[in-house]
């Protein structure tokens, strides 16, 4: 919602037409004299060094994989080996106009990519500055490594020789690797030399480009962002999305001078013209000419063009007229580089989707030995110097694999005998001081604004004098204090960004950034396209980059729309970089009610179960300001689920209400909400209140003594307050709105069953939402658990209540006959 931006109907109403401008296809002409001028002959040399160099990395895994051994060095590589022989043009021209500052994020088929990218950032940066990064990598392991083993009195030569050697380690899984072994082949990047995330998920790096650009333009930060991906990903949504977000009109229209324009990144597409093994122009994709889709973008048709991938010349090209288009604000851009992967999808593709014919054709126009050709030919080089270099290059490899390969210079993390090691990779654990952030920009003072001086006249507490419950007209509700917190951070931290659908006017989806719009410049706080994929991918880019994003869905049920990006994508680069990248950033995700079976559903346990994020859950007003203080201050990634039927409570927990001034509640702690001796109800989110209503209904009916605990947070969650619980009371029932089948709750009670095994005086009762979808508002309570359902599941299943009549209700018997149905 833009209020600034009126919809005349007597303008879109008018009759006109749309026209588009041309696309320019391979347009780049060849012209050794003018590339000597312009480069110089150095860098045409250079340039030729480096392809050569990733052509010979990539030779050594293809032998490693294929046979084994790799000019006499023998070893069994069991990972991946996605090659790109016969792409070294596009990668390296690619590279050749970046430096360190500007970042590339790639794809699964990105051994190339990194080495151009480091070959690049380490001839224009200073080797004061390269030292220092060098040294400071996960603490000094590669240096060290390469400082003892293939030192170098030319500097440039060792830091090639650490490139080699990073990423070699990386891609046999070493400790020494970029990123510890545990990105390898696929997923390994070193920030250092601008060389980002390496994505295994077809696009991938799409949105996590989108966001740093985001981060770029937004945080005036300096440099360009290159997502490097192949033309089948053009058929995937992410991907679509990301384009139109990089181009979202109001970059342009509604930002302020300082942060307006386009987003500054390029699409490179290195179109091979496969997807695996399916032919992408005539077959899988419907355009004749990839960059034509630029034309579906914008009316700058993203500045498409398509060039020849084959030539490094016309690439750079390409990357230079991009650049300029960028740093005047006028991103993004579409390049549609066509080249051609010579090698199979993988060394156990053998390649029987195309002929001998087409792949004759294209080693006769091989981008390393044309390149060579012409600079022999032009006498820039003399002839024998691109075997002078193929020499260099298998010396250089041959001396990065043999150190690799040793585990006594290169040892793989001892995963097993210290699985705690994962747990530090995965979390840091760590968290800002807001006193010490950079002061964010605010459109008028935090103490001036409306909506925080309205709230200064509610009462903390939700309970009056009178012990009656205060309305939320009243009372500090959930959705006020959420608004607390987020305004603190907002006001304290300018790296913090927000964006989602009805961020902006509207108040966010059910209000609770209501008054931020007053607060917010547009480029703190902004409305996103429904794009769930790229709200969630763009927030890991902007986080990666150096950013806070917190980010919102509407529904949980939407999370299947942004399914890769949290769970491929925020859920794992930190452990993937082997704990050396952070990714600070909120993911708030709202429960719905009454909205039937695409609105209604609490995906809490599915996002859970999944390694790699901090999932949060609160019930009160208290710990929803609380905790949302502890995720936004928090390095790691949280997943923050809100139940809509909370948004207007009260807190009437916490005696003394929710504190006006700013405090956190540690993520991973539970809270003993009632006090009780005969039984144990742990709650997860809004189940908190009938948990409760059961508990005094179990004490006022029945004389049975319930302790209600609140488990606040999923992952972590923190086993001791239970544990001490159950061995008080003997007896656990577990509740919450998620579907019993595959409850986080069943791991909760087979982990009680195990550990508190001599406590227990009855097996543990998980209860959930039947195993159905989410039916309408008028059957929504034969689906969800009731306070009965509680009580029943009390009488039948732990300890029989004298007098009590079980209910027809969910909860009661269990669910072996529903199960045999298969729900």
């Amino acid at each position: 919602m833009a209020k600034e931006l009126l919809i005349d109907p007597a303008a879109t109403r008018s009759r006109s037409e749309l026209t588009f401008e041309s696309i320019a296809v391979n347009t780049y002409e060849p012209d050794l004299a003018r590339e000597r001028s312009l480069h110089g002959d150095d860098a045409l040399e250079r340039i030729g060094r480096d392809m050569v160099l990733v052509r010979e990395f990539e030779l050594m895994l293809n032998a490693i994989k294929r046979e084994g051994s790799y000019r006499g060095i023998d070893y069994v590589h069991a990972g991946p080996a996605h090659l790109s022989i016969g792409q070294e043009a596009a990668a390296v021209g690619q590279a050749f106009t970046l430096s360190s500052t500007d970042k590339v994020f790639g794809s699964h088929r990105s051994h190339g990519e990194v080495i151009a990218k480091g070959l690049s950032a380490i001839h224009s940066t200073d080797a004061g500055v390269l030292t220092d990064a060098f040294s400071g990598w996960s603490e000094g392991a590669i240096w060290n490594v390469v400082q003892s083993r293939l030192a170098d009195d030319d500097f440039e030569q060792l830091a090639i020789n650490y490139l080699l050697y990073g990423m070699t380690a990386e891609t046999f899984g070493r400790r020494t690797g970029f990123n510890r072994g545990l990105g390898g082949s696929m997923h390994a990047f070193f920030p250092p030399l601008g060389i980002y995330p390496n994505n295994a998920i077809v696009g991938g790096s799409g949105p996590l480009a989108t966001g740093a650009a985001l981060y770029n333009r937004l945080q005036a930060k300096p440099g360009i962002v290159v997502a490097s991906i192949g033309d089948a990903s053009t058929g995937t949504g992410p991907v679509w999305e990301s384009f139109n977000f990089a181009s979202m009109a109001q970059l342009h229209t509604l930002m302020d001078d300082e942060h307006r324009g386009g987003l500054p990144v390029v699409f490179f597409i290195v179109n091979n013209f496969y997807g695996m093994g399916g032919q992408t122009i005539g077959e899988t994709m419907a355009y004749d000419r990839l960059a034509r889709i630029g034309a579906g973008i914008n009316a700058q048709n993203m500045h498409a063009q398509t060039i020849d991938g084959n030539n490094p010349l016309a690439v750079i090209e390409a990357m230079t007229i991009a650049r300029q288009h960028l740093e005047s604000g006028d991103g993004p851009v579409l390049i549609d580089c066509q080249t051609y992967r010579q090698s199979g999808h993988s060394p156990s593709d053998a390649s029987s989707y195309r002929t001998k014919d087409e792949l004759d054709l294209w080693a006769s126009i091989d981008p390393i030995d044309s390149h060579f050709a012409r600079l022999v030919e032009g006498g820039v080089v003399p002839a024998g110097r691109q075997a002078e270099w193929k020499a260099w290059a298998e010396k250089k490899v041959s001396a990065a694999l043999e150190v690799a390969i040793d585990s006594s210079v290169s040892p793989r993390l001892s995963l097993r005998r210290d699985p705690r090691v994962m747990a530090g990779l995965t979390f840091n654990n760590t968290s800002i001081d807001l006193a010490e952030a950079p002061a964010g920009e605010t459109l008028v003072p935090v103490a001036e604004l409306p909506h925080l001086q309205s709230l200064a006249r509610k009462s903390r507490s939700g309970l009056g004098d009178d012990g009656k419950t205060l309305s939320g007209a009243k009372a500090i509700t959930f959705r006020d204090a959420l608004f607390e917190t987020i305004v603190t951070h907002a006001a304290a931290d300018d790296r913090l960004a927000m964006w989602g659908e009805e961020n902006r006017d509207w108040g966010g989806s059910f209000g609770v950034y209501r008054g931020l719009t007053e607060l917010l410049p547009r480029h703190r706080l902004f409305n996103s396209p429904i794009s769930e994929a790229v709200i969630v991918g763009a927030g890991v880019g902007y986080a990666l980059s150096g950013g806070r994003a917190m980010v919102e869905l509407m529904y949980a049920d939407f999370i299947g729309r942004a399914g890769d990006e949290i769970f491929n994508q925020m859920a794992k680069w930190q452990a993937m970089s082997g704990g050396l990248a952070t990714v600070p950033m909120v993911l708030r995700v709202s429960v719905g009610a009454k909205y039937g079976a695409q609105h209604s559903q609490d995906w809490s346990s599915m996002v859970a179960g999944v390694p790699g994020l901090k999932v949060v859950f609160p019930a009160t007003a208290h710990d929803a300001k609380g905790l949302l203080a502890s995720a936004l201050s928090g390095n790691d990634p949280v997943v923050f689920f809100e139940s809509q039927r909370l948004y207007d409570t009260v807190e009437t927990v916490y005696p003394e209400g929710v504190p006006a001034d700013y405090y956190q509640t540690p993520i991973g702690a539970p809270h003993v909400v009632r006090a009780g001796s005969d039984l144990t109800i742990l709650t997860v989110g809004a189940a908190l209140y009938r948990g409760l209503d059961a508990a005094r209904e179990l004490s006022e009916t029945y004389g049975v003594s319930a302790e209600v605990i609140d488990a606040r947070s999923l992952v972590p969650f923190e086993y001791d307050l239970l544990l001490e619980s159950v061995a008080k009371t003997g007896r656990l029932v577990c509740v919450s709105d998620a579907n019993l089948r595959g409850s986080w709750l069943n791991t909760v009670a087979a982990t009680v069953s195990t550990e508190a095994f001599d406590d227990l005086d009855a097996p543990v009762v998980v209860l959930g939402a039947r195993n159905w979808i989410a039916p309408p508002a008028e059957l929504e309570w034969d689906f969800f658990v009731t306070p009965a359902d509680i009580v029943d599941a009390v009488h039948s299943r732990i300890l029989p209540l004298a007098g009590h009549v079980v209910q027809d209700a969910p909860g009661a018997e269990g669910t072996l006959d529903e199960s045999a149905m298969g729900i």
